[in-house]
Order: structure tokens, then C-alpha cells, then sequence
């Protein structure tokens, strides 16, 4: 499979929240943009490894875009919901907001997500016709 062209969405495999947010995202992927990886998996401690992010730090979200760079927290999700088009554009004008303080905001709903969402034991299993869109 060819994902070199693909944006990579690592993603915290055992959240509820985080997991709800990959399938939210997949409905609305019509182009097939990306592909998913749970952070917890090989491939997602190779990828933050190979780009010195600290998961200790960022543990609920990064979007790989390739050939560009990494985003993080509040800006991969900004720019994966304007990805999906549309109405979604609009959420170009929460880009002016300073990312200190979306980032605030972010980092209070992952530091609260376990307690609202809950959490699994173990990272999700793709189903089969979804398999392709994991990377291993």
C-alpha cells in the first residue's frame, strides 16, 4: 500500500474520545487522505521517535503531512476538520485564534478525556474493511 502521499493521523489508541474522533474523521475522508495509527502501536512510537516528539507531552493527537512537517494538539485539529471541506472551511477563522490559547483549551478536554469519555484496555481493532486505512 502506498502511503507515502498519505497525511499519517496518530492518534491515542485507548481513548474513547480519540477513537470517535478517527471514525468521525474516516466517514468524512471522501478522498482518502489518511491513513491512522494508534501512538501506542510500533509504527506510532517509530514515527514520533523519528520526529523527537516527546509523548509524554503530546499524547492524544498528531497529523504527519508529508513532505511539510508535523502538527500537534489544537493546529492537526484545525487542519484536519478544514480538510474535510465544505462548511468545515470555516474553521480557517479559528486559526486566528493565538495557538497558546486554543492549545489551553485543547490540553483541558485530552487532560479531561479518560475521565468524560472513559478508556479502553487495549488499542482499537480496525475492522476488516477498514484494515487498509491502519498502518501497521
Amino acid at each position: 500500500m502506498e502511503t507515502s502521499s498519505k497525511k499519517i493521523l496518530l492518534f491515542d489508541g485507548v481513548c474513547n474520545l480519540c477513537n470517535g474522533a478517527v471514525q468521525y474523521v474516516i466517514q468524512r475522508d471522501k478522498d482518502d487522505l489518511y491513513r491512522y495509527a494508534a501512538l501506542q502501536s510500533d509504527i506510532g512510537r517509530k514515527l514520533t521517535s523519528e520526529r523527537h516528539i516527546d509523548t509524554s507531552t503530546v499524547d492524544s493527537i498528531i497529523l504527519i503531512e508529508p513532505g511539510v512537517a508535523y502538527y500537534t494538539k489544537s493546529t492537526a485539529a484545525l487542519k484536519i476538520a478544514k480538510s474535510f471541506g465544505g462548511v468545515w472551511g470555516l474553521v480557517a477563522a479559528l486559526e486566528w485564534i493565538p495557538e497558546s490559547i486554543s492549545n489551553k483549551v485543547y490540553d483541558y478536554i485530552a487532560k479531561n478525556r479518560y475521565r468524560w469519555y472513559g478508556k479502553k484496555e487495549a488499542c482499537m481493532v480496525p475492522t476488516p474493511e477498514l484494515k487498509a486505512k491502519f498502518l501497521d
